[in-house]
């Protein structure tokens, strides 16, 4: 299958999705998250490739949602419904990313940054090169974070960790992010890819039934109760989009300077 915004290749039993918009420093357009859905139906009629690994085309895994995307902004001015609709988008992303049978490692350069931090959450491992920087943003705009992947943000770095990521909505550097263990490993990033195809092939080694369902199994245990918790995290979106404070965070973003948020 073709894609507009994704290149995939595949090495045996090991496949290489790369997000391509290098440009636009890899951000999530309507294009591009309709073909990462794609692609995740399509892995899973797939019973050869046993590991996937995702990274970004430049120097840049994403840097997340893309808020001059037109279509997407089209959406959002919308009636309630259609943007409830589109708000729907993310979180079935997040959970097919995360019901993937095969072991899925994102390989991490530059900027990986709202829902590019989520898609990382979602998927088995995590590869940083030591200029990587990691973050969830959306505090600055006056949202909380949504895509379902709080509680993915939690299971990682544990709950004060995650505060200070989520809250604060700082880039962190890979040695904090790497004591925490939201990252699995750092590497230069030159090394970048032939780690990630290092672990790709220790795990595409095993045999992929018994992989496949200790993942899952291991999957369920830690979410068991992450949906009733987060169902409605995008009406939470939609919420916070009424406020002062969403309109002054969307402001200062495009002026590039501080929001100045005053609870209203």
């Amino acid at each position: 299958m073709d894609y507009r915004t994704l290149l995939v290749k595949k090495h045996g039993h090991v496949a290489i999705v790369t997000f391509n918009r290098p440009k636009e420093r890899n951000a999530l357009n309507t294009d591009m998250m309709a073909d990462i859905e794609k692609i995740t139906e399509e892995f899973n009629e797939d019973v050869e490739t046993r590991v996937v690994i995702f990274t970004g085309a430049g120097n840049n895994f994403s840097a997340g949602v893309d808020l001059k995307d037109p279509r997407q902004a089209e959406a959002l001015a919308g009636p309630l419904i259609v943007r409830q609709r589109q708000y729907h988008i993310g979180p079935r992303l997040i959970r097919k990313l995360a019901e993937m049978n095969q072991i899925t490692i994102a390989a991490i350069d530059g900027v990986a940054l709202g829902g590019a931090t989520c898609i990382a959450t979602a998927l088995d491992f995590r590869i940083g090169t030591n200029k990587c920087k990691i973050g969830y943003p959306e505090v600055n705009l006056g949202i909380p974070l949504s895509w379902i992947s709080l509680p993915l943000c939690v299971h990682l770095v544990g709950p004060a960790n995650a505060k200070r990521m989520v809250i604060l909505g700082k880039q962190e550097d890979p040695q904090t992010l790497l004591k925490w263990g939201f990252l699995d490993a750092v590497v230069p990033d030159n090394k970048l890819m032939k780690r990630a195809m290092d672990m790709a092939e220790k795990y595409a080694a095993q045999a992929p039934v018994a992989a496949q369902m200790i993942k899952r199994s291991i999957n369920a245990i830690m979410s068991s109760h992450d949906q009733a918790i987060m169902h409605m995290d995008s009406d939470q979106v939609l919420l916070t989009q009424l406020s002062g404070d969403f309109k002054e965070g969307i402001e200062a973003f495009f002026q590039k300077r501080d929001p100045e948020f005053k609870g209203n």
